[in-house]
């Protein structure tokens, strides 16, 4: 069995392990594709590797955006702390070795799959993990991170009570560069959007933030200006969903002006989830 089957085998059989913990009974799969696996490994490669989608739960796509399947929410009874916490580390263990994307996992010096609590009633949605988080194992902990962790520190939350993510696990850096990164591409945010799933069906948060327009297409399979679409309130298969700014968009723009539209947008997040809200919060990042 070539490694290119063997990748491409591990990959479906790890995207159906996903589908089926979050309820998925029934997959549409044409005969063409059944006459594909029907071959021998040698001719294997020739089926394509994207991810099967489900029968009767396929969107078809308004833009040239990411292609989405619109699983509601998982309907699994509530687990026990015990559970939660039993299925979350069975769920990070086949991220850890997923090889969904060959050139990221040759390439990545870890995944980065998420830190916070499993209680979350907010949960925060960033695009892909940088240099500083692939060395350390932990989103948002570079520049833009810090900024984040002081916006949290604002609002009266710890990075403890929350729990923060990316729609990428692997980080896609530039070629030839140690410091930056790319866009994720379709194909690569198509592959790791079942882990996000099963982390959102774990921890079921009151809300999600979805943090730049990279998260924000990944999750909506929208393509507007995130401009147009920051302030607004959205739905993620049943979940209010809020999409603002990334935090590395207030470095480069560190005006009052817009650090108050992300404070804003916070404060919606804030009151939906039944926080209190001091006079002094209302104030922030307004002209005196």
């Amino acid at each position: 069995m070539s490694d290119r089957y063997r990748q491409l085998l591990d990959a479906t059989l790890q995207h159906v392990e996903g589908l089926k913990a979050r309820g998925v009974r029934h997959l549409a799969v044409t005969p063409e594709t059944l006459r594909a696996l029907a071959r021998p490994p040698s001719a294997a490669p020739k089926v394509s590797a994207a991810p099967l989608k489900p029968l009767g739960q396929v969107r078809p796509p308004a833009t040239k955006s990411v292609p989405m399947p619109e699983i509601p929410l998982a309907a699994a009874a509530a687990r026990s702390p015990a559970e939660k916490v039993a299925a979350y580390a069975a769920l990070r263990e086949r991220a850890l070795a997923c090889v969904r994307c060959p050139q990221l996992a040759a390439s990545r010096q870890q995944v980065v799959f998420g830190a916070g609590s499993l209680e979350a009633s907010i949960l925060f949605v960033g695009e892909a993990p940088g240099a500083e988080e692939e060395t350390q194992g932990e989103p948002f902990v570079g520049e833009a991170g810090q900024l984040f962790t002081k916006i949290l520190q604002a609002a009266g939350l710890s990075r403890a009570e929350v729990y923060i993510t990316t729609l990428l696990k692997c980080r896609p850096a530039m070629p030839g560069s140690s410091a930056d990164n790319r866009k994720p591409t379709p194909e690569e945010t198509a592959a790791c959007l079942p882990y996000l799933y099963e982390q959102i069906d774990l921890i079921r948060p009151q809300v999600i933030v979805a943090l730049g327009a990279t998260a924000v297409e990944g999750l909506l399979g929208k393509t507007a200006p995130i401009s147009k679409l920051r302030g607004q309130w959205q739905s993620h298969r049943g979940t209010p969903l809020m999409p603002t700014y990334h935090p590395a968009y207030l470095l480069r723009n560190p005006s009052l002006q817009e650090k108050r539209k992300v404070w804003e947008d916070l404060l919606q997040v804030m009151e939906k989830v039944g926080m209190p809200i001091s006079d002094k919060q209302r104030g922030f990042f307004l002209k005196a």
